[in-house]
């Protein structure tokens, strides 16, 4: 897969990308990283990337012509092609005014062939990038950065571990919090998790887990995790998963798909919550 990242801070990524799953990936030939520095694209001498907004306003915009050439240079497939899933590529422009990036719409980003991530900076781009250029407008979350390019690497980051053979273990990327619900066609007739669903989250958070030594300051694991009953450990882990997204992230609970017995603990928790 290749990721192209077009900036005005190329050197920003000489060191997020050379650590860990990436650079392994990149060593593998697994993923092709490429960054392109806007400035190139530019025509005057002072290398202007900028301008101020028509009709007023505070800050600068990230003007069109050198966003527009940098892209087409790469040889992109037309937008309409991008839209239609026709060509396996996609022009990311990430921005703060864009949809919020999900765990799903990385799986989507891992199906291509290459990602063009577009950062803004400033107060952000003129709007004929978004509407004519860029397939996909993405923000990492509710809150404004001085650019995308913090964005664009964990997007990059998070596409990569979802590709085969980025991973030591493939399993990992789906069990983990806020993966697709790999859970949904893993209960059984009762409405019970299959018994190789321990670890699956279902889109809720992960459960929390524990390591040696089995007991550290006086805090010990819970004895369940080592009592090699695999049943008590499955319902532990999912109750303790509930448990966790109901009090961190209660929002997930409304996109989850739950089992009636999920529902059954899930009554329990607050049930408890109440009495405290």
């Amino acid at each position: 897969m290749r990721f192209e990242i077009v900036t005005i801070f190329p050197d920003f990524f000489r060191g997020p990308l050379d650590y860990g799953i990436v650079r392994r990936a990149r060593n593998a030939g697994l993923i092709e990283i490429e960054v392109h520095d806007l400035r190139v694209f530019t025509a005057d001498r002072h290398r202007t990337v900028d301008d101020r907004p028509f009709g007023g306003g505070e800050g600068m915009l990230l003007k069109p012509e050198p966003l527009f050439d940098c892209v087409e240079s790469l040889g992109v497939a037309p937008r309409e092609r991008r839209l239609s899933g026709e060509a396996r590529e996609s022009v990311v422009l990430l921005s703060a005014a864009g949809k919020l990036f999900t765990q799903a719409m990385a799986h989507e980003l891992a199906a291509l062939e290459r990602v063009v991530f577009v950062c803004g900076r400033y107060e952000g781009v003129d709007e004929r990038v978004a509407d004519h250029l860029a397939d996909r407008e993405l923000s990492v979350g509710d809150f404004v950065m001085s650019g995308g390019e913090l964005g664009a690497a964990l997007m990059l980051d998070t596409v990569t571990r979802l590709l085969p053979g980025a991973l030591g273990n493939e399993a990992s990327s789906k069990t983990e919090s806020f993966s697709p619900v790999e859970a949904e066609a893993r209960f059984d007739e009762r409405g019970r998790l299959e018994p190789d669903s321990t670890a699956a989250t279902g889109g809720l958070l992960d459960a929390p887990h524990y390591t040696r030594p089995a007991e550290f300051r006086g805090i010990a694991v819970p004895e369940v995790l080592m009592n090699g009953n695999h049943d008590e450990i499955k319902r532990w882990r999912r109750r303790s998963s509930l448990e966790k997204t109901l009090r961190n992230r209660p929002d997930l609970l409304q996109k989850s798909v739950l089992s009636r017995q999920d529902e059954d603990l899930l009554r329990e928790l607050q049930d408890e919550a109440k009495e405290i």
